[in-house]
């Protein structure tokens, strides 16, 4: 297993992120834009895992090229891989692998869960409405927050 991962969402402008992934010698980047729900997806799909989904995804749109997102967990176990596709109706096989990592579901949790307090806490929950053009998912990070905490106490 990889010792863990640093996920940043970076706004770059009105209505586009940067994301960058940096694992075990790997690192990826990646453009966003807020024409989907990009960051709550990505948040729904790590809660889905952390509540024992063994597959499930999250596309970041780029206008047009695509970074889907694959997330894939056996026991406490998850494997992560970021495809690039060039329009985001293509089939997983057309993409091109830009990234892949292995982590226990706790440390996945743990750095999509970081990632997105360091953005409320670098733009604010106005300030990032104001440059992404959409409410902060607050929603979808707390619900994160909470399946990962009661995941750790269920751990214990």
């Amino acid at each position: 297993m990889t010792s863990g991962i640093r996920i940043t969402w970076t706004l770059t402008g009105s209505g586009w992120a940067d994301c960058t992934l940096e694992g075990h010698q790997e690192k990826a980047e990646l453009t966003a834009s807020y024409i989907t729900s990009a960051p709550e997806d990505l948040l729904t799909a790590v809660a889905r895992l952390v509540a024992g989904e063994t597959e499930t995804r999250a596309q970041v749109e780029a206008e047009p090229t695509a970074y889907r997102w694959i997330f894939y967990r056996e026991g406490t176990d998850t494997w992560t891989r970021v495809l690039e596709l060039r329009d985001s109706s293509e089939h997983d096989n057309r993409g091109t692998e830009i990234w892949s990592c292995q982590l226990g579901i706790d440390q996945l949790a743990r750095a999509v869960i970081r990632c997105f307090d360091e953005v409320a806490q670098t733009y604010g929950e106005s300030g990032y409405r104001g440059k992404w053009g959409e409410h902060f998912p607050r929603a979808e990070l707390e619900a994160l927050r909470r399946l990962w905490h009661a995941h750790r106490r269920n751990e214990e």
